[in-house]
């Protein structure tokens, strides 16, 4: 099976000048990284999974247990995912839990049921109820989709740890304020919190995620 397309969001230079003209933050972070962007990659399936594996952990140890599985599944697919072992799947670094998730998504994948080829049409919210009926999958990951695979360009995802550490970094002084403070800020990145957020995951990380 060839491997999925990767794009660049065709919106990213319009957002990009624009955020860097309505906030200084983001005219140093556009300055500091300034041959990245966002990549969107045309595979539902490694999107989710990859953001399961790395829910509540850091990206470095995400990194290791992807790396891991890719190691011992040759990829992450549906099919190789459901051939494995529980067994296997722990010993890649998975909790219980998430090896559960994980392999309940397969399943809706083998079952036809992940398919989000009409997803495209509807407005964010929608998408996310959609997802979170699937086990394992919350709002974050959702959030994660919509970014990753459907490149979205307004979300905010405000239960990610490494964007709430670096808001506090660039804006409050390393003081983690309340949710509505953060909601209030984000205001000025209109129409474009997703790659606001995805400039200040580089601050924390300069090698770009890609789910």
């Amino acid at each position: 099976m060839p491997a999925p397309a990767i794009h660049r969001p065709p919106y990213w230079d319009q957002a990009v000048a624009e955020l860097a003209a309505a906030d200084p933050v983001m005219a140093e972070l556009v300055e500091r990284y300034p041959a990245v962007s966002l990549l969107t990659r045309g595979d539902a399936f490694h999107t989710l999974a990859r953001s399961i594996v790395g829910q509540q952990i850091s990206v470095k140890a995400a990194d290791s247990i992807w790396a891991r599985l890719l190691q011992a599944l040759g990829d992450v697919t549906a099919p190789a995912v459901l051939a494995s072992s529980v067994e296997a799947l722990r010993a890649c670094g998975l909790t219980q839990r998430k090896t559960e998730y994980l392999l309940d998504l397969a399943r809706h994948q083998q079952a036809g049921r992940l398919e989000p080829s009409d997803w495209h049409s509807w407005d964010d919210e929608a998408v996310i109820k959609e997802l979170v009926s699937i086990r394992g999958i919350g709002r974050w990951t959702a959030e994660m989709f919509l970014i990753f695979y459907l490149a979205r360009p307004n979300v905010l995802p405000l239960d990610d740890i490494g964007l709430i550490r670096a808001i506090a970094q660039f804006y409050h002084g390393d003081e983690r304020r309340p949710r509505a403070e953060l909601i209030a800020l984000a205001e000025r990145w209109q129409p474009w919190r997703s790659v606001a957020t995805w400039y200040l995951w580089r601050s924390l990380d300069p090698v770009p995620v890609e789910y």
